[in-house]
């Protein structure tokens, strides 16, 4: 059941930051996946607000915390085999 659950948080999570993202407005060539870029920088942002808060979010940061790593990784790993 846990790693169920794990697997649904990191799921709502990929799907959270992919949806809050904004690509930057820059005069730099086109960014291929600048949602996938930004949903990664909002990721680490969470989880670094995660690791320095005080309480522990009603006993789901370490869930939250290991989802967000699985999110992160599941990203970065999408990005290696884009070859277009």
């Amino acid at each position: 059941m846990n790693k169920k659950l794990l697997m649904i948080a990191t799921g709502l999570v990929v799907t959270a930051a992919l949806w809050l993202s904004v690509p930057s407005a820059t005069g730099a060539p086109k960014e291929r996946h600048p949602r996938i870029r930004s949903a990664i920088v909002s990721l680490e942002a969470a989880k670094k607000e995660m690791q320095d808060a005080s309480h522990d979010f009603g006993g789901h940061r370490v869930a939250a915390l290991a989802s967000c790593d699985e999110a992160i990784k599941q990203l970065q790993e999408a990005l290696k085999y884009d070859k277009n």
